[in-house]
């Protein structure tokens, strides 16, 4: 069995109703429910529940400081490589954009080590674009233990892998792996991913599932918020987490909100979401699943980050890059996307303080991915 088989007993039109049809009894009912399910989830989504955000941010809140306490997990995103073979309409990164392309070698990847341990992380997300021929497995190991001699928690977001593949990064000490389906609406994604392995819509539905079986600490879901309606793929998503925390249930779970942002040769959103819709995304999420980890990225504005702090968020990042190089060279090859929160690590750090919170440098040690296997 895999989540392909519960997926496909759902279809997309009759979520995309009922969501519609939601009413705000339907609404109240489940906000005063002492157990929430995902029929509460789909209900929390709804244009019905705008109505509640300031109770469903208040209830939000009070889910998370019960589980997480008052505190920010920091993390930085680190390039490895913009190569791609890939053609996908709204990543920089996609092979028909005629760019600089780079991938980092050993010399570089400890250059950006030195910058981002020099501003306090011990945490880091390695990124890369999809190039199977060159920024592989053998890539992927080879920077990885250069990077684990630095750093308590390693998470990857790179192209979909072999179960084989992700045993041998489990193997060399990699903390979590993220990896988003885009959209789960099937009928038109092939329009987004026209070319490259990426346009394999099961191949790439199936991989948490590859990554649960290996018994990866950590797996990140999400969908690129503006390609479809975010309501249903939201839907989708958490049907998707549903399955895995009660299939892989000793494996941690983490969900991103990547809005669709500029870049070269991107299209513009299908569908536009608002800040208020993204706190309502955010709250159903907190009340439907208490344990789930929330990562906000740069991504989001400043004046948005600020607000986000207190209302379901666990993880973000600052002073991000989203180029190989990027932090330590200057480099200039292309950007995956832009970035809208530009300030450093020390005057976001200073915000959260500011907001209440303790940003939280270190939560696990290397050492426990030896001893959890």
């Amino acid at each position: 069995m895999s989540f392909k088989s519960v997926f496909e007993q759902y279809s997309w039109n009759e979520i995309q109703h009922r969501i519609y049809n939601t009413t705000q009894e339907q609404v109240v009912y489940s906000l005063g429910k002492k157990s929430k399910t995902l029929d509460d989830f789909l209900i929390l989504l709804s244009p019905a529940a705008q109505s509640f955000l300031e109770p469903m941010a208040q209830l939000s809140q009070q889910l998370t400081q019960k589980r997480y306490g008052k505190t920010i997990q920091m993390y930085a995103p680190m390039y490895l490589s913009n190569e791609c073979q890939n053609i996908c309409t709204y990543c920089g990164f996609s092979l028909d954009n005629k760019i600089p392309r780079k991938t980092l070698n050993p010399f570089e990847i400890e250059k950006e080590i030195a910058f981002i341990k020099a501003q306090g992380y011990d945490h880091i997300l390695l990124v890369s674009g999809e190039a199977n021929y060159t920024v592989n497995i053998h890539y992927f190991e080879k920077a990885i233990r250069i990077i684990k001699l630095h750093f308590s928690t390693i998470s990857i977001e790179v192209q979909p892998l072999t179960e084989e593949e992700y045993k041998q990064l489990h193997n060399l000490g990699v903390h979590a792996v993220l990896v988003y389906q885009e959209t789960y609406h099937k009928e038109v994604y092939k329009k987004y991913h026209p070319k490259g392995k990426k346009s394999n819509f099961e191949f790439r539905l199936d991989t948490p599932d590859r990554i649960g079986k290996v018994g990866i600490h950590k797996i990140g879901l999400g969908v690129l918020l503006g390609l479809e309606d975010w309501r249903v793929d939201s839907f989708f998503n958490a049907l998707h987490i549903d399955y895995l925390q009660k299939t892989y249930w000793q494996t941690k779970y983490s969900v991103s909100f990547p809005r669709l942002r500029p870049a070269e040769g991107v299209i513009e959103p299908n569908f536009v979401m608002e800040d208020k819709d993204l706190v309502q995304l955010i709250c159903a999420y907190r009340i439907w699943n208490e344990e789930l980890e929330i990562s906000i990225s740069t991504r989001e504005s400043e004046t948005f980050r600020n607000h986000i702090i207190s209302l379901g968020v666990t993880s973000m990042s600052a002073g991000s890059k989203t180029n190989p190089g990027g932090y330590s060279m200057n480099e200039q090859a292309l950007e995956q996307f832009e970035i809208s929160d530009t300030r450093n690590t020390d005057t976001f750090k200073r915000q959260i303080e500011i907001s209440g919170y303790e940003p939280v440098w270190k939560d696990w040690d290397s050492s426990f991915n030896t001893l959890s296997r």
